[in-house]
C-alpha cells in the first residue's frame, strides 16, 4: 500500500444466508477483522494511501416507513444486521490516520448487470411470481453500480470530504413500485403476490433471510447531494432500462 492513491475495502461474507451462529460469526468477523488488518497495514506505511474508503451498509438505519434516513438525521436500528454495521464502522473509525482521509460508505442495495440481487428478482418476475412481497409498503433503497463507482471517484477527487456517506439513489421506491417496474421492464403483465408467511417458507428453503426483502430501507444521500455529486441513474425506471436492455 506504500504510496497508493486509494484503498477500497468492500470485503465481507455475503448476508444472503441463514443467520445461524456460524454464519453470523463469519459475517461479523469477515468485516471487522479485515478492516482492522487494513488499518494496521496503513499505520505501518511510511507513505500511506491518501484515501481509505471502507464499505458499510444502509441497513444500519432502522426499519423506516414514516420518513427517510439521512446521515445527520437518520436513526440507527437494532438487531443482528445493525450490530454488525455498527461494529464495522467502529473498527474503521477506531484508527487515527493523520495522512489518510477516511470515508465509510453506507451502501444501499446495488443494482447492475451480471448477477447480484437482480438475478433472484428477475427469476421471480420471469416465473410469474413478481407481485407485491409482504405489505408492499416497505421502501427499497437502491443504487446503480455505475453510480457507486462514480461516488468513489467523486470522493477521491474531493480532498475536503471525509466521514459517513449514504450511497443510494435519491429516489427510493416501495416494494410495490419496484415489482411493478420490474414487470414492465420485462414485459410481464401479471405477478402473484407473496405474503410474509410464504416468504418465510421460501427463505428457509433457499437458505436466506426475509430481512433482505421485508426491511424498509428508506435512505437518502443527503451529503452527496449537498456536495454536488450528480447521479447518472436517479430513477429506478432508467436504471432498470439500462440493466435489462
Amino acid at each position: 500500500m506504500e504510496q497508493a492513491e486509494l484503498l477500497i475495502n468492500l470485503a465481507g461474507k455475503s448476508v444472503n444466508c441463514r443467520y445461524n451462529e456460524a454464519n453470523k460469526q463469519a459475517i461479523l468477523e469477515s468485516r471487522t477483522e479485515t478492516t482492522e488488518a487494513l488499518g494496521e497495514a496503513v499505520l505501518a506505511c511510511a507513505k500511506p494511501p491518501a484515501l481509505w474508503l471502507n464499505s458499510s451498509t444502509a441497513t444500519i438505519y432502522r426499519h423506516a416507513e414514516d420518513r427517510p434516513m439521512t446521515e445527520e438525521g437518520g436513526e440507527l436500528g437494532s438487531g443482528f444486521s445493525v450490530d454488525v454495521a455498527k461494529a464495522w464502522e467502529k473498527a474503521f473509525f477506531s484508527f487515527r490516520l493523520p495522512s489518510t482521509r477516511q470515508a465509510a460508505l453506507r451502501i444501499a442495495i446495488v443494482l447492475g448487470p451480471g448477477g447480484g440481487v437482480m438475478t433472484p428478482y428477475r427469476n421471480l418476475v420471469r416465473f410469474g411470481l413478481g407481485g407485491v412481497q409482504g405489505s408492499g409498503n416497505q421502501k427499497f433503497s437502491w443504487i446503480h453500480v455505475e453510480d457507486l463507482y462514480g461516488i468513489i471517484r467523486f470522493l477521491q477527487q474531493r480532498e475536503d470530504l471525509s466521514g459517513i456517506f449514504n450511497c443510494s439513489a435519491p429516489y427510493p421506491v416501495t416494494n410495490r413500485e419496484l415489482m411493478k417496474q420490474l414487470r414492465t421492464a420485462m414485459n410481464r403483465k401479471l405477478g402473484l403476490p407473496a405474503a410474509r408467511w410464504m416468504l418465510e417458507v421460501g427463505a428457509y428453503a433457499l437458505k436466506t433471510e426475509t430481512e433482505l426483502i421485508l426491511k424498509s430501507r428508506w435512505v437518502i444521500p443527503e451529503r452527496l447531494m449537498q456536495e454536488g455529486y450528480t447521479f447518472t441513474f436517479e430513477r429506478l425506471e432508467t436504471a432498470l432500462r439500462d440493466i435489462l436492455k
